[in-house]
């Protein structure tokens, strides 16, 4: 046993089975993982008691130099301490919140004379904010709101209150264009000022129904006192308050103030959507990241959204809508799990708008990184079909007949799911007469991977045959049994729409789940489409040919250089037929253009 290892264990021996959060250090002594425990001593052990499935544990292990811990009475403790120090440490193998730097935030500043602003900065020292908010139009319209109910001020400089009283400041042109009424030099009293803000703060936390009550009352009492001026002010604030509240999306008329989480995750990102609403209207609406550093689980990543969200938007909502339960180490809080009525109708928008971002989060990075999105296509694959590798080389065959006439087949080749045409193959068929699909499909296949092997050409991962199960038995026959190949063999069935329909796999088969409006389903309709439109193509041109020989083999006087002449310059029988005895005689002569357009 080496002196690091020595170390460790010395350190796990001593570890007390209580509640904490344990802190582990590389050899640098940098933080590189936090976590919490129920029982510090069990939950530490089991990191080197035993062999890790997972690869990334296994190196964080590998990692490890030294374990400091913090022992609390609670779990609920140690979660919120665990919560503290990721903020600290920042700790590589832990999960990182992407904090969307891009998304701007509502800043409402803790000076003398508040201020209110956009921000993309933020420093919670010198402000509280409310956002991030991911739709523009939402933060510009509270922007305006607070321009046209409140005359907040809109410089940019610092105010003490020792500078107000000392007369340190003048008015500006904003004063003079009545957009503030002076507050900075004592114009407008203190009092008042801060009392426009507290409303402001008010609004932004969706506090919006009391604030009308409140502004209601002051209505009445100022028409009784004779005091219209000073009521009609405050009615026009009313009004654009309640405009402002019937512009959000009422959800229901119970829910006063609730916060609504979902989530969505794949390999390395985990999406949750929040959702807070307050007097029966979302007051926010937010979708944020988590980039996985080890397997986390939904509940722990989940866990780790709602602490980070509540703290960051100051939620202090008791109730809490969940698509599962999770164990929170807050007090006097209530978890939903709806499963009918306005409350599921809640967690329903939040599933629809964490899908949404996801998809929306896809399709940027595939526009980004085209190369990313073959290798997840080819992941889904692999996952959908249990493949032993990532199908990166991708076969399909399809015939053409009509009543066996003329038949042939095309393979169409995709690499890296992008169709690779330079390995495209026609083949006439050419032991079989009459109409026999699956004789012809077997006799391509014998060519197809007979040559290969004799030519030590890589052979394809996956094969899929453009049909059901009859056409995946009779090509499993050759591949398997003829030839022991062990490739795996799949089959694209269609209705009677002849719209792809369902991916069928394994012996016997079965069907595939695929979603229809999934990236997967419409990349494997595009590869059974291509080598249709390649089959048929070659079908076509062949019958083409065909006709176009014999029609021209019954003229007398016509000779094979004579036709090879013709098809040049004309391309078709009809358009032979249609020609005139001058632009016939022009190819092959006015003795056999006669002749030709007396035949034809």
């Amino acid at each position: 046993m080496n002196e690091r290892e020595q170390h460790l264990k010395s350190i796990i021996s001593r570890l007390p089975e209580s509640p904490g959060s344990y802190q582990y250090f590389d050899e640098h002594g940098t933080v590189i993982y936090v976590g919490k425990a129920k029982n510090l001593k069990r939950r530490v052990s089991s990191y080197f008691n035993r062999e890790h499935n997972s690869r990334k544990t296994a190196i964080l292990v590998s990692k490890i130099w030294d374990i400091h811990y913090t022992v609390v009475k609670t779990e609920a403790e140690a979660l919120l301490l665990e919560n503290q120090l990721i903020k600290q440490f920042q700790p590589r193998y832990n999960v990182l919140l992407k904090d969307g730097k891009s998304y701007p935030s509502i800043a409402v500043t803790k000076e003398y004379l508040p201020r209110i602003f956009k921000t993309r900065h933020i420093d919670r020292r010198g402000a509280i904010y409310f956002g991030p908010y991911s739709h523009m139009p939402t933060i510009n319209g509270l922007l305006d709101l607070f321009k046209n109910l409140y005359p907040i001020r809109r410089c940019h400089q610092p105010m003490s209150k020792e500078g107000v009283q000392n007369g340190k400041y003048k008015l500006c042109l904003e004063y003079h264009m009545k957009n503030c009424l002076g507050p900075c030099v004592g114009y407008q009293s203190h009092e008042e000022y801060l009392s426009y803000i507290d409303a402001a703060v008010r609004i932004l936390k969706g506090d919006t129904v009391s604030l009308r009550k409140e502004m209601m009352a002051q209505m009445q009492q100022l028409a009784n006192e004779m005091k219209f001026e000073e009521a009609e002010v405050i009615k026009r604030r009313y009004d654009l308050i309640t405009a402002h509240q019937e512009k959000s999306q009422v959800i229901t008329s119970t829910a006063h103030n609730i916060d609504v989480f979902c989530i969505d995750n794949d390999e390395k990102i985990a999406y949750i959507n929040y959702l807070h609403v307050v007097e029966g209207a979302i007051n926010q609406a937010f979708t944020f990241e988590y980039k996985k550093k080890l397997d986390e689980s939904k509940e722990e990543l989940l866990v780790r959204g709602i602490m980070d969200m509540r703290d960051r938007w100051g939620s202090e909502a008791k109730e809490i809508v969940l698509p599962f339960h999770v164990e929170l180490p807050l007090e006097n809080i209530e978890i939903t799990i709806p499963q009918r009525g306005d409350k599921r109708q809640l967690l329903a928008l939040s599933e629809l708008n964490v899908k949404q971002y996801k998809v929306d989060r896809l399709k940027q990075q595939d526009k980004l990184n085209p190369e990313q999105k073959a290798v997840r296509l080819m992941k889904e694959i692999q996952e959908h079909l249990q493949l032993p590798s990532l199908p990166y080389h991708i076969e399909c065959f399809d015939n053409s007949n009509i009543s066996g006439t003329d038949a042939v087949a095309g393979c169409v080749v995709f690499k890296k799911c992008k169709p690779s045409k330079a390995d495209y193959r026609k083949y006439n068929i050419k032991t079989v007469e009459g109409p026999n699909d699956y004789a012809s499909m077997q006799e391509v296949v014998r060519r197809r991977y007979t040559r290969m092997i004799e030519e030590g050409t890589p052979l394809p991962d996956l094969i899929i045959t453009d049909g059901g199960v009859g056409q995946m038995g009779v090509v499993r026959e050759v591949v398997e049994g003829e030839l022991g190949l062990h490739i795996p063999i799949a089959g694209l069935a269609k209705d009677d729409r002849h719209r792809t329909h369902e991916l069928l796999y394994g012996n016997p088969p079965l069907t595939v789940g695929l979603k229809q409006d999934s990236a997967l389903f419409r990349l494997l309709t595009h590869i059974q489409d291509e080598v249709h439109r390649y089959a048929i193509t070659f079908h076509r041109d062949k019958r083409s040919k065909t006709q176009l020989k014999s029609e021209l083999d019954i003229i007398p006087g016509v000779g094979p250089k004579s036709k090879q002449a013709l098809l040049k310059a004309f391309k078709s029988v009809k358009r032979i037929r249609e020609a005139s005895i001058e632009e016939l005689a022009a190819v092959v002569g006015k003795a056999k253009a006669e002749i030709i357009k007396t035949n034809l």
